[in-house]
């Protein structure tokens, strides 16, 4: 599993991208391609933005990089009008905009350069751009450095942070209204990332992860981006360049929250598979859950709670914009579920308050309303070695391997003595390689 673990890291870090690796040159595109910019060189991005699909734009000067991986091209290849109509060949910041309640902007990208706006969906310019600045956001200055954009339940409003220098505009979409913040601790950034609920600063060829309402920085920065945010060669946590297979995948649990977040886990790895217009990217599972510093065996989502299963123990997280350990916990299977480990998997379905426990060949029922909780069903399945499961408006799903079965709800599962035709995990669920 150590090794599997280690394999997924290695694979999964920021390899599962919209983007390829660049073709073998020809001797016709030698001269071209030692023309443009090699951010692996250690240069500083003039903006960073994502677009409506999740395609991630590095820019610098009159170049972009499309996703982590491939080389350099002219914006305006992209983006035309930001050349052919302004003549600066070079992007001040880029932001995704985030308003669910106007459908007119949401997800479209703004790009400003020098005292205008630009605003593209699906790479088309809007209509009445170019704008000066000030008609589309008033109170946002001119030759801005970066801007990112803040949804309501991480900076309490639907927002944009807007920088210059050592000053932050926080613009609130829905007012227009304006709160200039100073945060000298930051660095300058010449440009802003939001992903997954994290903002980085991007400063020469390094980056500073920071809280989105105060600009605190927690952890050791500044560092390298070439070693997260890009594949080159000699950084990074070891050989990115390849993508794991689907056969040589291997969950040790998976799980939905109540805000439609997914989660997969594997050795001391998780993922979060709702990103995927944001791009899949691997991390410790110590970065969100602390306490889980030996991986899991089983998690399950019940009310705005997260379980986790390990050994003998179960430790229940407060959801939110961050999992807290809830106070008391970790408590041992028996005192929490009344059960006996070990547990190879657990789910619960929407709606439901019955968490099915699965040991071996065997479901077991526990009333989640019920104190003291207690089994209420002990059943035979037609399956057994289950790595993980979970349950959803389609059916549950029993994942053995790089294999998973399909069954339309629990009384299928346990009232049928035929084992139902093995599937194969795809990349479309997991980001993997066919």
């Amino acid at each position: 599993m150590e090794l599997l673990a280690r394999t997924l890291f290695l694979c999964f870090t920021f390899t599962l991208t919209y983007g390829a690796p660049s073709p073998p040159h020809d001797a016709a595109t030698e001269d071209v391609d030692a023309a443009l910019p090699d951010r692996c060189g250690g240069l500083e991005f003039d903006a960073i933005t994502p677009d409506e699909k999740g395609m991630t734009f590095f820019f610098k000067g009159s170049h972009l990089w499309k996703g982590f991986t491939g080389p350099a091209q002219l914006s305006n290849e992209s983006f035309r009008e930001l050349d052919d109509i302004h003549h600066i060949g070079h992007v001040d910041a880029a932001f995704r905009m985030h308003n669910p309640e106007n459908t007119d902007d949401h997800d479209h990208i703004y790009f400003f350069l020098d005292d205008k706006v630009f605003s593209y969906y699906n790479h088309t310019l809007e209509e009445g751009y170019p704008k000066e600045i000030h008609l589309d956001f008033p109170g946002i200055p001119t030759h801005l450095d970066a801007a990112v954009e803040c949804p309501k339940a991480e900076c309490g409003a639907d927002s944009v942070l807007f920088f210059k220098g050592n000053d932050v505009h926080v613009y609130d979409i829905s007012t227009k209204t304006v709160k200039t913040k100073v945060w000298p601790h930051l660095p300058v950034c010449t440009a802003a990332f939001h992903w997954l609920e994290h903002y980085y600063c991007f400063h020469g060829h390094n980056f500073t992860r920071f809280h989105p309402l105060t600009g605190e920085v927690s952890g050791s920065y500044p560092k390298d981006a070439r070693n997260y945010f890009m594949i080159c060669p000699n950084f990074g946590h070891g050989d990115r360049s390849k993508v794991l297979k689907c056969s040589d995948v291997k969950l040790d649990a998976i799980t939905s929250d109540d805000e439609g977040k997914t989660y997969f886990f594997a050795g001391p790895m998780f993922m979060r598979l709702d990103s995927r217009r944001d791009g899949l990217h691997a991390f410790p599972i110590t970065r969100t859950w602390r306490e889980m510093t030996s991986g899991v065996n089983a998690v399950f989502s019940y009310t705005d709670k997260m379980y986790m299963i390990k050994g003998d123990q179960v430790y229940i997280f407060k959801g939110g914009a961050h999992y807290t350990l809830i106070s008391g916990y970790p408590k041992t299977l028996k005192e929490e579920l009344s059960i006996e480990g070990p547990v190879d998997a657990a789910f619960v379905c929407p709606d439901e308050h019955t968490v099915n426990i699965i040991q071996g060949e065997r479901i077991l029922y526990v009333d989640l309303t019920a104190t003291p909780r207690a089994v209420t069903f002990n059943l035979t399945m037609p399956v057994n070695n289950i790595d993980a499961a979970r349950c959803g408006s389609d059916g549950i799903e029993l994942f053995m391997g790089s294999k998973f079965f399909k069954y339309l709800d629990v009384a299928t599962l346990t009232m049928t003595r035929l084992r139902p035709m093995p599937l194969s995990i795809t990349s479309e669920m997991m980001g993997c390689q066919d």
